[in-house]
C-alpha cells in the first residue's frame, strides 16, 4: 500500500481499533492469477492474535483458501472529501481515510464444534454491550448452518496501517480536517441510507 510516511501507522492498538469498529472485510485471495473478493465480517482475537472468521462453503473464493494460502484482509475505517475551503490556508482538494490491511496465511478450523465457537464470538463481539441475542451452542439452526460455512483463522503475518488525516497540515488546518471527518461521517451515512432506501 502506498502512503508517504506521515500517513502510515505502526500503532497495532489503532488498527485493532479499525477491526473492531469496521469488522465487515473484504477478503482477497487469488488463484491461478484471478483475484477473489468476498465482503463478511471478520474478528480479531486477542487471545490467539488472529483473525477469525467463516465463509460460505459455496462461495467460489473458498477454491483459493487452501490452508497455507495467503491472503489479505481491507478494513475501511470512515473517509471524506476535504474541500480546500475549510482550511485557514491555501490548499489543494484532498481525500482523507483510514484504512487497514492485514496479510496472513488462512488455517482451516475443521473440528465442528470448534466452528460452532467461532460463530458464537463473533455474535457476541458484533453484539456489542448490549448483547440483546446471545447465540446458544445448542440452537438447532446452527447445527444446520454449520455445515454450510468453513470457518477459518488468519496467522497474521503484516500489518499496514494507512490514516491520511491532514498530518502534513498545521494544527488548526488538522484539527479542522478531524472535524470535518467526524461530521460528515455521520451526516454522509444517514443521507446514502435514505438515499438507497427510497
Amino acid at each position: 500500500m502506498y502512503p508517504p510516511k506521515h500517513h502510515q501507522t505502526q500503532d497495532k492498538e489503532k488498527m485493532i481499533s479499525v477491526i473492531e469498529s469496521y469488522p465487515l472485510a473484504m477478503l482477497v485471495s487469488a488463484k491461478e492469477g484471478k483475484p477473489f473478493i468476498t465482503h463478511i465480517p471478520v474478528i480479531y482475537n486477542h487471545d490467539i492474535e488472529k483473525l477469525v472468521a467463516h465463509i460460505d462453503k459455496h462461495n467460489p473464493q473458498l477454491e483459493s483458501l487452501l490452508d497455507g494460502a495467503e491472503v489479505t484482509v481491507v478494513f475501511r475505517g470512515p473517509d471524506v472529501y476535504i474541500s480546500p475551503s475549510i482550511y485557514t490556508t491555501p490548499q489543494l482538494p484532498t481525500w482523507n481515510y483510514i484504512i487497514v490491511h492485514i496479510t496472513g496465511t488462512i488455517q482451516w478450523i475443521q473440528d465442528i464444534e470448534k466452528a460452532k465457537e467461532t460463530m458464537i464470538a463473533m455474535t457476541s463481539f458484533l453484539e456489542r454491550k448490549e448483547k440483546k441475542y446471545i447465540l446458544n451452542p445448542d440452537d438447532k439452526r446452527m447445527e444446520a448452518a454449520i455445515h454450510f460455512i468453513q470457518a477459518f483463522e488468519i496467522e497474521i503475518t503484516n500489518w499496514e496501517g494507512k490514516f491520511k488525516l491532514s498530518q502534513d497540515k498545521n494544527k488548526q488546518d488538522f484539527e479542522i480536517a478531524k472535524n470535518h471527518l467526524k461530521q460528515n461521517t455521520l451526516k454522509n451515512k444517514e443521507y446514502f441510507i435514505d438515499t438507497i432506501y427510497k
